[in-house]
């Protein structure tokens, strides 16, 4: 049986060895994040070849998708063994890189790597440490020292993650780091770009201006915005306009908000991506037992599974993969959760395809013809010639039952494929004509498909044959039928 929500996979020290990735794609991997909060170019780049001779070697399509910082606020240099914080204690905060302030007695001195700190909050903000596990409330806030009150105590380790919901800081949520990143990603030809916390469209639309001046608009790379903020969920629409796709960054958002909010803003997040023809990956702690055991909570289970139904395109590994003990059973394991939610799609699934009114666009109406034309003649395949990928994407976010091949000749085009739900990518020469379409359909599904001649396919394209336009042209197709 096919799977059709696709995996995504962070690679890290767990998974960076050829022989581990290898197995990650045998176990269901379709496409490998690279993270770039940590690691060097030089560690990067090796991934990047082991990833490509992988994909080659096992004949499998992967998108690598690199993921930018943005401005991360994190806790600077503390003891080996942490730093205890007990509720009413009194802690003064100083920026790191500043000299350190002289405190009063009692006083607990924590460093944060958070630039304008004391020129942003005020008596009565939050500030919560290592996803939201200990949280402080600002008491008073002088010249180089903010003073805080322990609300929620612990051990606090170095380097973990702050949070200040509702403050604004002032800085640039594209950074100077994020912009060599990106410039090293897009030598190195990565096939999607992650940004982090992304408020605005206008987050998007400057990312895009620089991946298109660099590369002369020559590449369309998709950006994906990832959602961390409130901010990002009251300006969800024009974010997801300004996006090729979206992640529900669900870590972060949780923190920022409430976790009693976040199921809900995930169905709306990829209810709305969906709804306009956007990718969607739902991330963020998802099969997180399984970093240090080898079966998943039944509870995480249930995530996975109620991601599919809510109807995302692929679901995320973090630290599993990345830095667990137990990544490739991971993979495996929400591989089969996957599997089984989608024998249950037609009872549960919340993903319907376009709305009514979108059909008014003549490009997804042809999409959701050809997936009635299928359903209704029981074919054993839709398949979509496209060069950019976009006739496919329609084509996947129309929701079929049956798989959907895409046919491209360009590999760029291939790899990026790989994170569309229900797609299997293949590389073929340009077709010239419709006649050479048929051929190129019917020579792969007759050799790799085992199909017989007469079976029924559903032919999606644009028309004329290589006119990059978007599908105006749906065919029902016997195999080994000329046209």
């Amino acid at each position: 049986m096919n799977r059709f929500a696709k995996i995504v996979c962070t690679l890290g020290p767990s998974t960076s060895s050829k022989t581990l990735i290898k197995r990650l794609i045998s176990a269901g991997m379709n496409v490998a994040r690279l993270n770039f909060s940590h690691g060097t170019h030089d560690s990067h780049l090796e991934l990047i070849r082991l990833i490509r001779e992988c994909a080659v070697e096992t004949g499998k399509p992967i998108a690598i998708l690199q993921d930018l910082q943005g401005p991360k606020l994190r806790v600077g240099n503390l003891p080996p063994d942490g730093l205890l914080l007990k509720a009413g204690d009194k802690v003064s905060l100083f920026t790191v890189g500043v000299a350190q302030p002289i405190f009063h007695g009692g006083e607990i001195a924590l460093p944060l790597d958070v630039p304008n700190l004391t020129r942003s909050v005020k008596p009565g903000n939050r500030l919560l440490l290592d996803d939201g596990k200990l949280e402080l409330q600002v008491v008073a806030v002088d010249a180089e020292v903010v003073r805080a009150r322990v609300v929620l105590g612990g051990t606090l380790q170095s380097h973990k993650g702050v949070n200040l919901p509702g403050t604004d800081l002032g800085i640039a949520r594209f950074t100077a780091k994020d912009q060599a990143d990106l410039q090293f990603g897009l030598e190195n030809g990565v096939d999607l770009v992650a940004i982090s916390f992304v408020e605005s469209a206008e987050d998007v639309q400057i990312v895009r201006r620089i991946i298109d001046q660099a590369t002369g608009n020559k590449k369309r790379l998709p950006i994906i915005a990832k959602l961390e903020r409130p901010a990002a969920i009251k300006n969800l629409h024009e974010i997801v306009h300004a996006a090729e796709g979206v992640m529900v960054a669900r870590g972060d958002l949780g923190v920022e908000t409430s976790p009693a909010l976040v199921p809900n803003v995930q169905k709306e997040i990829i209810r709305m991506a969906n709804n306009h023809a956007k990718l969607v990956i739902t991330a963020t702690q998802m099969l997180e037992s399984m970093i240090s055991n080898p079966r998943p909570t039944r509870a995480e289970a249930s995530d996975v599974a109620n991601a599919v139904y809510d109807g995302t395109d692929a679901v995320m590994l973090s630290a599993e993969t990345a830095s667990g003990r137990y990544p490739v059973e991971s993979v495996k394991m929400m591989d089969s959760i996957i599997r089984e939610a989608e024998k249950h799609m037609a009872k549960w699934s919340h993903a319907e395809g376009f709305p009514k009114a979108a059909l008014k666009d003549d490009a997804l109406a042809i999409s959701n013809a050809a997936k009635t034309l299928a359903h209704d003649q029981d074919v054993a395949n839709i398949a979509v010639f496209t060069q950019s990928g976009k006739t496919a994407l329609l084509m996947s976010k129309t929701r079929p039952r049956v798989p959907i091949i895409a046919f491209t000749p360009e590999p760029s085009t291939l790899s990026q494929m790989s994170l569309y739900w229900g797609v299997n990518p293949i590389l073929v020469p340009f077709a010239n004509s419709l006649e050479e379409m048929v051929q190129s359909v019917d020579n792969y599904l007759i050799k790799r498909k085992k199909l017989r001649v007469g079976e029924q396919v559903v032919l999606v394209s644009g028309f004329p044959v290589g006119a990059m336009r978007l599908p105006n042209l749906a065919l029902l197709h016997s195999i080994g039928e000329k046209v």
